[in-house]
């Protein structure tokens, strides 16, 4: 096996679980992932995959060896990228962001554009992404996460804490006598609804976890996988949503149905990116400015005030 190509077929056949994924995520069709891996194992005649139903592949036990082998690849690949580009010093070139919904349609983008008209020779690629994304194996350059770096060889920076509330329209809260005259974090609040929640699809959010431990299923009456969207059905009346503070304060037509933040909800909001990739002249360059940027917002990311 002495094409890259085909252990990247193979890793991302095994990633996904099926051909339709690791076809999905190499941005090829299925058909051609398809002939691909055939080719593969009647050239090597060894069978890579268990084809089990409902279209799951199950490697072998050659194919665990050959995703191990490739995985290796991938790591000394990304890691001499990441060291040559390390070493650039141009302000030229393009980088990879990643970042949630809410704050790209907030706040970032207006940073995005301060950073543009500073830096015209940066093309900046954000992808939106509520998964975090690997900077490891160069999924993204740099990541704006609500979750403090674990790994050793990542770096970041703390700008701001994350609080959260609920929200409704108006009409809604003057109809359900909210906010409560004592107000706080009380999420009694939820317990009788109407209230927004997350798709059932929607697994790993902090938020939707919360809200299923403590709203009753019947108090729930509208579902959607984008807050963007919550944040919308809200404004309509639908219902409550709880909405980070950044998203929710400023956007009108939309109030707090509890004066305070939810102390469960709290979250904080790192700039990250990889160590290798710190000196970088484009990376330094958006991590001074558009770190700052966001700073600047830190009472509107804490829910005590606009600046």
């Amino acid at each position: 096996m002495d094409d890259w190509n085909d252990l990247r077929l193979v890793l991302a056949v095994a990633r996904a679980g099926s051909l339709i994924g690791g076809a999905k995520a190499l941005g090829v069709n299925h058909s051609t992932a398809f002939r691909r891996l055939n080719a593969l194992e009647a050239r090597i005649g060894v069978r890579l995959f268990e084809r089990l139903p409902a279209g799951h592949y199950l490697p072998t036990g050659a194919g665990t060896q050959a995703t191990l082998a490739a995985e290796r690849m991938e790591t000394e690949t990304a890691r001499l990228g990441r060291e040559i580009a390390g070493s650039d010093h141009r302000l030229t070139g393009r980088l990879r962001v990643t970042s949630s919904e809410t704050l790209a349609f907030r706040l970032l983008t207006a940073e995005l554009a301060r950073f543009r008209a500073a830096h015209p020779g940066i093309e900046v690629e954000l992808a939106i992404d509520n998964r975090i994304l690997s900077l490891s194996r160069r999924e993204a350059d740099i990541a704006l996460r609500v979750t403090r770096p674990r790994e050793p060889d990542l770096y970041g920076r703390k700008l701001a804490d994350v609080a959260w509330t609920l929200y409704g329209a108006p009409p809604l809260l003057k109809k359900l006598k909210l906010p409560r005259r004592n107000g706080g974090s009380d999420v009694k609040a939820l317990a009788d609804g109407p209230v927004i929640g997350w798709h059932s699809d929607a697994e790993g959010i902090h938020a939707g976890t919360w809200l299923e431990s403590e709203v009753p299923p019947a108090a729930i009456v509208y579902r959607s996988n984008s807050l963007i969207n919550q944040l919308s059905a809200a404004k309509a009346g639908i219902g409550l949503a709880v909405l980070p503070c950044y998203l929710g304060d400023p956007e009108p037509g939309l109030a707090r149905a509890l004066s305070k933040p939810i102390p469960a909800l709290a979250r904080e909001l790192w700039i990250v990116t990889h160590k290798d990739l710190r000196a970088t002249a484009r990376v330094r360059a958006f991590l001074d400015l558009v770190g700052a940027g966001l700073l600047a917002h830190k009472r509107l990311f804490a829910g005590t005030g606009p600046l």
